[in-house]
């Protein structure tokens, strides 16, 4: 990147590839988990968009908006009960994530996000 290219060792005169006209876009969580921060060396080269984490509001509010949509034609007595069913599923997930079961160097297999809460409903 710094360099606009790079050489190619494959063949004997290595001839030099140049770069032009090249966009990298890349993804990176968090540290923490296996993850490492990122140097400056490296982010001197992107533009840095982040975002906030949701409130636990709103990710209620999606979650019942999306189950409340799927049991339309259950009876009374299952959609009286979604909302305690979406709240005891936050319950868990936040306790699976935040809890003994949290990301760490020795243990990095274990990553939840809400893709996962998703897949229990």
């Amino acid at each position: 990147m710094d360099h606009h290219g790079w050489y190619d060792r494959k063949t004997k005169e290595k001839p030099f590839n140049r770069i032009e006209d090249i966009i990298f876009i890349s993804a990176m969580g968090p540290p923490g988990g296996g993850r490492s921060e990122i140097t400056q060396r490296l982010q001197r080269h992107f533009n840095i968009m982040t975002y906030t984490d949701l409130q636990k509001e709103s990710i209620h509010t999606i979650f019942y908006t999306i189950i409340t949509a799927f049991y339309y034609n259950f009876s009374s007595d299952i959609k009286n009960s979604l909302n305690d069913l979406v709240e005891m599923t936050l319950r868990v997930y936040n306790n699976v994530l935040y809890g003994r079961l949290k990301p760490t160097p020795n243990k990095s297999h274990y990553t939840f996000n809400l893709r996962d809460k998703s897949r229990i409903f």
